[in-house]
Order: structure tokens, then sequence, then C-alpha cells
């Protein structure tokens, strides 16, 4: 029986390990497509779009070390989904839009909770590029 119980927590494992890179995976491709425009592939600031901002973009990647050494995950969710404006995106940020919602073939309740995985998907990416 100890046997078993053994395989059934690697095997759980091993699934949460395939399910955090598959989050990985989308968040980083969700900011790719969505955010290194402006915000850099690197996110430090400099994408290709950056000079032509009004305002200057800034690096993501010091967010935590702007926050005494804590990732500002909730800050950054709902500075994505536009809870929280910041001087260059205002409420909510207009590169997103309906972005997040595009190609859902769900109802309003399903479509909300995919959107949801989506930003924080993409907050944890950001959480891992912090230096």
């Amino acid at each position: 029986m100890t046997g078993m119980k053994s395989t059934i927590a690697g095997a759980l494992g091993g699934l949460l390990l395939t399910g955090a890179a598959f989050a990985d995976d989308l968040g980083k491709d969700l900011y790719m497509n969505s955010c290194a425009t402006c915000h850099g592939e690197s996110a430090a600031g400099d994408g290709p779009l950056a000079e032509l901002m009004t305002v200057g973009v800034p690096a993501l990647t010091g967010l935590s070390a702007a926050n005494e050494g804590e990732f500002p995950m909730l800050k950054v969710i709902q500075t994505i989904d536009g809870r929280q404006g910041t001087r260059g995106h205002g409420y909510p940020m207009p590169v997103w839009g309906k972005r997040l919602a595009r190609d859902l073939d769900t109802d309003d309740y399903g479509s909300e909770e995919i959107i949801r995985g989506r930003i924080l998907s993409i907050a944890y990416y950001l959480e891992s590029l912090q230096e």
C-alpha cells in the first residue's frame, strides 16, 4: 500500500509540475504577444513601441525591488485587468481591450474564469522575471 501511495504522490507531483510549466509557457506567450511591444521581450521597458509613447515605459523586472523585495501580485493583476490604472495605460489598458476574451467559445461565467487565468499567467510570468 505504501508503494501505491508513493506512486500516486509522484504522479500528482508530476502533474503539478507540468501544470506549472504550462502556466509559465502560457504567461510568457501572452506577455510576448501583448506586452512586449511596449515593455520589451525581457520586460526592461525597451519594446519597439516604447519610444513612441508620451510617457516612459517602465521596466517590469524591478517590481519586487520597488516593493521591499515582495512581488506586488495584486497590484499587477489589477493593472492588467484595468482595476488600477497607471499613467501610461489609463483605465483599462488600451492595448488589451477585450483581447484576453477573444476566441472564447463558452458562457459568460466560463469566459470570466479563462480571462482571470490568462491574467494570472501573465502575472506569474512577470514574477519569474524579477531581479
